[in-house]
């Protein structure tokens, strides 16, 4: 089938996020007393969205009420850490040249700071549906995004193909049939490995 949907995950593809994201989830902890994380909760914040990352970071504290925590975390926001994020150099290239040949959305594990991302960093006109953690029925790895979205798009899953990075993007992308681009991370099941975007225009999929 002809490849007519490109779908991208967020952090650890579109954007380096891992510091930004470790500078707020540390923030977090010290505002309440706590040490920062440890490497194995670093790589667990990196793929799950917020609540499930609230909850794993504070599991240590079972004093700690997480509702406290949880309003903290809405006054603060993550505005002030998305200066920490870091774009794919070579991003707006990729889409540009993409944007007249593909339907591009997104599926991501991250919740209200997805809409101030693309807007601060120029990328809304390029997607034609966006799906959080927030708007999904289920969050990933649950298959519900990549499904809303292939419905908006009138798509078959063998017509797309997703952008990831993580086991948690692969499990996403199985539960629909989906083919998986493993970005930047060549130990993860994957039908492709890329270390860059340019490089997925070389792909197979990519030259019909």
């Amino acid at each position: 089938m002809k490849l007519k949907l490109v779908i991208f995950d967020c952090d650890g593809v579109m954007f380096d996020s891992k510091f930004a994201n470790q500078t707020y989830y540390n923030y977090l902890l010290q505002h309440f007393g706590y040490p920062n994380m440890d490497a194995d909760e670093l790589e667990f914040i990196h793929m799950h969205n917020v609540n499930d990352s609230t909850i794993h970071i504070f599991r240590h504290y079972p004093d700690q009420n997480l509702q406290e925590v949880d309003l903290f975390r809405q006054k603060i926001g993550y505005a002030p850490f998305l200066k920490h994020m870091k774009m794919e150099e070579d991003l707006i290239q990729f889409l540009d040249i993409c944007t007249p040949r593909y339907q591009l959305a997104v599926s991501t594990n991250r919740t209200n700071t997805m809409e101030a991302i693309l807007e601060i960093f120029n990328l809304n006109d390029y997607f034609v549906k966006v799906m959080t953690a927030e708007n999904a029925k289920r969050p990933k790895p649950a298959p519900d995004a990549l499904l809303e979205i292939l419905e908006h798009c009138k798509c078959e899953a063998d017509e797309a193909i997703y952008i990831g990075d993580s086991i948690i993007d692969r499990e996403h992308s199985s539960g629909c049939g989906m083919r998986l681009i493993g970005f930047k991370n060549e130990k993860l099941p994957a039908e492709y490995h890329v270390s860059s975007f340019m490089e997925i225009l070389q792909l197979p999929p990519f030259q019909g």
